[in-house]
Parts: C-alpha cells; sequence; structure tokens
C-alpha cells in the first residue's frame, strides 16, 4: 500500500498519467525506478518488467514516457517505444521512436532524436549516443532556435547549423560542432570546421565572442576578435584586438564590476601607431553608495592623442572630462563636493585656457514649513578655478532666502520671496574690460532681492474638451550694478532668454552674474485638453526693466528695457501629430532671433520627423548662430522589416549637409540584420570626411557579427 501511495502521489504531481491503472517500484542501482502504466507486468523469473499504455519511468529527477517499456533488470536495460520523450531536469526533453537507455536513464542509443532545450531552440538527429547523464553524442545533426519567423516552417526555419558531429556536454554547459554549416534560408552561408555556443542553461560564460570586421581608409582591413572572461557573477573582462593591414594591432578592454553598493565600469584601449607612436585612451566610471547619506564617485576621461578616438571609431565626443565628487543627502540638506578637468579634443581647443576646477562646494538647506507656509533657505558655494594660460579663480557665496507660497480667496495664486546673497572673489590676471593689461586681488559684491510671483488659473469643460487659461505676472526688485568688471565671468557666459526663465529671478545659469534693477515679466498660458489624450498649448511672456542694463549684450533679447517677446507653441491632436514651436520675436518689429520647430507626423508605418533651428550669434559666447534643419523618415514596413532615413543640414552662408545616414533593419525572435550607409562631413586635422557602410548580423544564442567599411574624401 505504501509502494502504491508513492508512485500515485509522483504521477499526479506531474500530471502526465490520465489514469493510473497498476504501479511497480524497482530498484536502479541506489535508487527506485519508478513505473506507472495502464497495464505492468512483471516476469520475476526472467527479470522483466512490461508495462503498456501511458507508461511514465522516473529515475530521481529524470521522467521517461513512451507508449511501452521493457526493463530488463539483469542487464539493467530500459527499451522504450511509441512517442517517446525524456524529461531533463535541466529542462530539455528528448523525443524519439524508440530509446535503449540504462535502468538509470542516464545512459542509451537513440534513433531519429529530436531535442526541445529549455530555451525552446531544437536539434534534430538520425541517431545519437547518452554518456553519464551529461552528454549526448549527435550524427547528421541540425540546430536552430527559430520557432516563428518570417513564415518558416519546422522543416525550413530561417536560420540553422547543420553538422556532422554535434555533442551537447551538460556538465560544460556547451554545444559543440564539428564540420558545420551555417544555413540562411536555406542557402549555406558559411563552413565551420568547429564551433561551440553555450548551451541555454548558461547566462555567461568565459569564450570568443562573434568576431566583427571592418575597414577604413587609415586602418585598412580590420578583424576585431573579442574574449570574454567571466570573472564571478557581478565581474567581467572583455579583450578585444584589433587586426589591421595598414597600423598595428590595436588592444581594447572593457572591465565590469557590478556590487550591492557600487559599481565598476572601465574601457580602456592602446596601440603603437606607424609612427611608433603610443595612443591610447581610459574612460573609467565609478560609484559607491558609502552609507546611507554619502555617495561618491571617480570619472576618469583621458587620451594622450585628440584624434584619436574618432580616427580608431571608439567615439565621436567632442572632449573628455574627468571627474571626482561626493555627495550626501540627510533630511533638507544637501552637500557637494566636486572636482573637473576637461580635455578638449577639437581644433578650436586651447589647452591653457580650459579651467581645472579643485574643488566646488555647494551646500543647501530648506527649513521645514512654519506655521504660515513659509520656508527658509541657506545655500553656499566655493569654488577654485585655476588655468596654465589665463586668469584663475577663487570664489566664496552664502545667499539667505525666504518663500511664502499663499493662495487666495479668489484662487489666485501667490508666491513671495525674499533673499540676499553675498558673493566674494580672488582673482590673478584677470584681463581688463578695455583688454589692457589685467586685475589681481579681492573683490565682492552682496544682492538682496525681493519679488512676487501671481497668477490666476481658471478652467472651463465643455462637452470632451477642458480649456485652461492663466495670466502670469512677476515683479523682482534688485539694485543695479551687481557686476563689477573685478568680477570674472566663469559660469555665467553663455547666456539664452527664451520661454523657460522669463520669470526667473535670475536668467543666469551660474553664480558670477546676477540680473539687478526693477523689472515686470508678464505673460500668459492657454492649454486644451480632450478626453482621448489630444492637447493644445500656448504661452507668450515678455519683460520691462525701468532702465537698460548693459549686462545683457547686444542679441540677448534683455538689452533694452522692452525684453523680446518669447512664446511656445504646443499641438498635439493625437498620437500621430507633435508640434513644437518656440520663437523669440523683437520687441521692436516682431522679427525673430530665434526659431526652434520640433515637428512628427504619421503612424509608425511611415513617421516624419523635422527639426529647424535658427537663432543669432551673441557677442562674448563660445557658441556661435545657428541656422539648421536636421528630420528623419522612419517606416515600419512590416512586422519584421523597418527602415529610416536621417540628415542634417547647414542652412548658414551657402549651405551644406553636415551628415545623412539610410538604415534598413529585419527583426524576429532569432535573427537580426541591419544596414546603414552613412556620410560624416566632420573635418578636423587628419580627419576628414568620411563614408561608411556597416552590416550587422545578430544570430540567437550564437551571437553578434559586423562588417563595416569606412573610406575618407
Amino acid at each position: 500500500m505504501n509502494k502504491f501511495r508513492l508512485i500515485m502521489i509522483q504521477t499526479l504531481g506531474i500530471a502526465l498519467v490520465p489514469f493510473l491503472v497498476a504501479g511497480q517500484d524497482l530498484q536502479s542501482g541506489n535508487r527506485p525506478l519508478l513505473f506507472s502504466a495502464n497495464e505492468v507486468t512483471h516476469d520475476k523469473k526472467s527479470g522483466i518488467v512490461r508495462a503498456i499504455g501511458n507508461v511514465e519511468v522516473s529515475h530521481e529527477q529524470r521522467v521517461l514516457i513512451a507508449n511501452s517499456v521493457t526493463y530488463n533488470q539483469i542487464e539493467n536495460v530500459v527499451t522504450a517505444t511509441g512517442g517517446v520523450s525524456l524529461l531533463e531536469a535541466s529542462g530539455d526533453v528528448l523525443f524519439a521512436e524508440t530509446m535503449k537507455l540504462t535502468g538509470d536513464l542516464k545512459d542509451g542509443i537513440i534513433r531519429d532524436l529530436r531535442i526541445r532545450l529549455s530555451d525552446n531552440s531544437r536539434i534534430a538527429a538520425t541517431g545519437a549516443r547518452r554518456s553519464a547523464g551529461i552528454s549526448t553524442e549527435m550524427r547528421n545533426a541540425v540546430y536552430s532556435p527559430c520557432q516563428d519567423c518570417a513564415g518558416q516552417t519546422d522543416d525550413k526555419p530561417l536560420w540553422q547549423l547543420k553538422a556532422k558531429k554535434v555533442v551537447h556536454d551538460e556538465k560544460e554547459q556547451v554545444i559543440e560542432y564539428t564540420d558545420a554549416y551555417l544555413e540562411l534560408f536555406g542557402v549555406p552561408i558559411a563552413y565551420i570546421p568547429f564551433f561551440y555556443h553555450p548551451d541555454p542553461t548558461v547566462k555567461r560564460k568565459s569564450g570568443f565572442i562573434t568576431p566583427s570586421f571592418g575597414g577604413s581608409s587609415a586602418l585598412g582591413p580590420t578583424i576585431a576578435t573579442p574574449y570574454f572572461f567571466d570573472i564571478a557573477a557581478n565581474k567581467d573582462l572583455t579583450i578585444t584586438p584589433t587586426f589591421t593591414s595598414k597600423e598595428r594591432v590595436h588592444l581594447a578592454a572593457e572591465y565590469r564590476d557590478i556590487g550591492p553598493n557600487s559599481r565598476l565600469e572601465s574601457d580602456t584601449s592602446i596601440t603603437l601607431d606607424s609612427n611608433d607612436d603610443l595612443l591610447g585612451h581610459i574612460d573609467t566610471k565609478y560609484r559607491k553608495n558609502v552609507n546611507d547619506v554619502w555617495r561618491m564617485g571617480v570619472d576618469i576621461q583621458r587620451t594622450n592623442d585628440d584624434t584619436y578616438l574618432r580616427r580608431y571609431k571608439i567615439s565621436s565626443r567632442p572632449d573628455m572630462t574627468t571627474r571626482a565628487f561626493g555627495e550626501a543627502f540627510k533630511g533638507r540638506d544637501y552637500l557637494k563636493i566636486d572636482s573637473y578637468y576637461i580635455q578638449g579634443l577639437q581644433e578650436t581647443d586651447d589647452p591653457g585656457e580650459i579651467p581645472i576646477v579643485l574643488p566646488m562646494l555647494d551646500f543647501s538647506h530648506i527649513s521645514k514649513p512654519n506655521r504660515l507656509g513659509a520656508t527658509n533657505s541657506i545655500t553656499a558655494n566655493a569654488l577654485a578655478l585655476t588655468r596654465t594660460d589665463g586668469n584663475d579663480t577663487k570664489r566664496l557665496s552664502l545667499g539667505y532666502g525666504w518663500h511664502l507660497p499663499r493662495i487666495g480667496s479668489l484662487g489666485e495664486v501667490l508666491d513671495v520671496n525674499l533673499s540676499i546673497r553675498g558673493d566674494m572673489y580672488h582673482v590673478t590676471n584677470l584681463v581688463n574690460s578695455n583688454g589692457q593689461g589685467s586685475n589681481k586681488g579681492i573683490s565682492g559684491r552682496i544682492h538682496p532681492q525681493a519679488s512676487v510671483n501671481w497668477g490666476y488659473p481658471m478652467s472651463n469643460s465643455r462637452g470632451r474638451v477642458t480649456q485652461t487659461l492663466e495670466p502670469l505676472a512677476s515683479l523682482i526688485i534688485s539694485p543695479y550694478g551687481g557686476n563689477p568688471n573685478d568680477i570674472p565671468n566663469e559660469d555665467s557666459v553663455d547666456f539664452e532668454f527664451d520661454d523657460t526663465n522669463v520669470f526667473s529671478e535670475n536668467r543666469f545659469t551660474g553664480l558670477d552674474r546676477v540680473e539687478g534693477g526693477p523689472r515686470l515679466s508678464y505673460g500668459i498660458k492657454w492649454g486644451a485638453y480632450g478626453q482621448n489624450g489630444g492637447s493644445s498649448s500656448l504661452f507668450v511672456g515678455q519683460s520691462y526693466r525701468i532702465k537698460s542694463d548693459d549686462t545683457f549684450g547686444p542679441g540677448s533679447g534683455l538689452e533694452d528695457n522692452f525684453s523680446d517677446i518669447v512664446s511656445r507653441i504646443n499641438i498635439s491632436p493625437g498620437k500621430y501629430f507633435d508640434l513644437n514651436y518656440r520663437t523669440r520675436l523683437s520687441h521692436e518689429d516682431l522679427s525673430p532671433s530665434k526659431n526652434e520647430v520640433q515637428l512628427a507626423a504619421g503612424p509608425p508605418a511611415l513617421r516624419a520627423t523635422t527639426n529647424y533651428v535658427f537663432f543669432e550669434s551673441q557677442p562674448n559666447s563660445e557658441f556661435g548662430g545657428r541656422d539648421e534643419l536636421s528630420g528623419s523618415i522612419k517606416s515600419q514596413l512590416n512586422r519584421l522589416w523597418r527602415s529610416s532615413l536621417s540628415g542634417r543640414y547647414n542652412l548658414q552662408d551657402e549651405g551644406n549637409l553636415q551628415a545623412i545616414a539610410l538604415n534598413a533593419t529585419f527583426e524576429c525572435e532569432c535573427f537580426t540584420f541591419s544596414t546603414t550607409l552613412k556620410r560624416d562631413f566632420f573635418v578636423d586635422r587628419d580627419l576628414k570626411p568620411s563614408d561608411t557602410i556597416l552590416f550587422q548580423l545578430t544570430f540567437k544564442t550564437l551571437g553578434e557579427s559586423k562588417f563595416g567599411v569606412s573610406k575618407d574624401g
């Protein structure tokens, strides 16, 4: 009775046998061989057990299912016929018409084998030999992970590997192929004498990654052969040697270490070029949560050659930033200690004029609201900035603020702010405003300010549309003359007046410049919002100051008493149309000094985006004016195919095309093919405009392979 219960419980738990008629418990090795079937007979004299009808045989974690099973106890052989399947503990399932196995179901011979791996990949073979339950050697085998891709059938998957010999080693967790062909759409595209890849149970494993092929005018034909080191569950290293025909070997390394409270990512490379120059770079990022309050980080970015990153197709960044910081969050307090060193990579960059920031400290505190709802704030900033060629600056800034938000009885919204800030500077080699001589010494300022912000939001709903209307006004009072010539301007050079800062108390982004004098800002916001998600909005604003301020130079939009008019329009009636328009118009003749248009229209089958940017250059700005048009057309042709065309055109002077790219991508669950053709017009010293064509093939379970060619000129 106890034996019968054991078999029944196991059978019902697996839910494979619809009706248990008979059961038997036999010894195979150290563990029992459990039988269940519609009919079981046991000839004790010959030692033969026969099971017929819905047969299930289990041993340890393996389960054998068949129409008929014979077990020879003397020879310890299990023979299964008719709809045979063997379930492995890994999740793999082996199918065949006939299997002859040892009593522990670990060893045996199988004909006309089909395997469904744990990730639903499939292997078929004319015959196979099982060994020790951990190795399956197959002859004339076919492997494919494709299930439903491009209308394929089971007989003709999108791609497959055919090999004379395939070995699935479950202990080493690899599938090995000997004398293999890779077929795509039924056509052999590559012969592989020997090849292996991890089986589905592997998430990470050391080994070679699929190589990438390419070439360029500077390097000639290239081949990259990465090797992945699985150091630990949270650590790995990828070494990639790239062999070139015109230069020497280029070696790159990527290291990752991800812990519960830290993260380290590092990319490095090195090469000895044909001129015997040692070139390389490092790009390392480290973050660590020290405790519940403190967090720290270090970024190291350096290269010993300005054009190296672009020439070796590593990156197209214009600069590299080395940084170390620490920051603390506790309650309503925030502290940050920061430092920067920037390496400019463009021809126009002067290393001597690029500052080193060491250190920069920021502190802020906001109190809890009192019984009136008012809050107090304290801010502090300390900065030390040095150059090898140019002025050095040290700055200490302390500020106090009082803020009271109120909502009136009629629904009007009021914000009252009082603040005072003191700044002290020590400078050396500061060039005078007339360009003659230089200043050295200590200077400072105290800048008090009061402001009142007012808004009156209104709304109205009719039918399926809700409209909002809100007039806005802001009155700010502060003294004139807050920017003497002996205070340098390091962090407020690039100023932009637009719809985002028309109501700001200080429109400068940094601390080196303050906005002085009484001024009034006013504007209006309108919006319409549909129940189905469509919306439209409009904003228009302007500022007025009693006396013009030479702090704002010509072209800033704030140099006169009346500022330029800034506005923003958003129109999005549905998911197939989205228009954003921002502009700045002269207060004298409404001529535009800035236009930005972002337009996206169309369904996924054909969606076009257009971006237009125009703004005039400003004196003393690091950036010149822009008049540029860019856009793209993307098409999801069907479930499998998508394409895109993008470009950027400079409308200044005589106009010129700056970049253009064409992409086509095929993607299904087991295969991705992408090709990109692009033209880059970037020019900098030994870098010339280039044409690039790139092919990228990704085979599920096998890896990714890239083929690319780049030509200068």
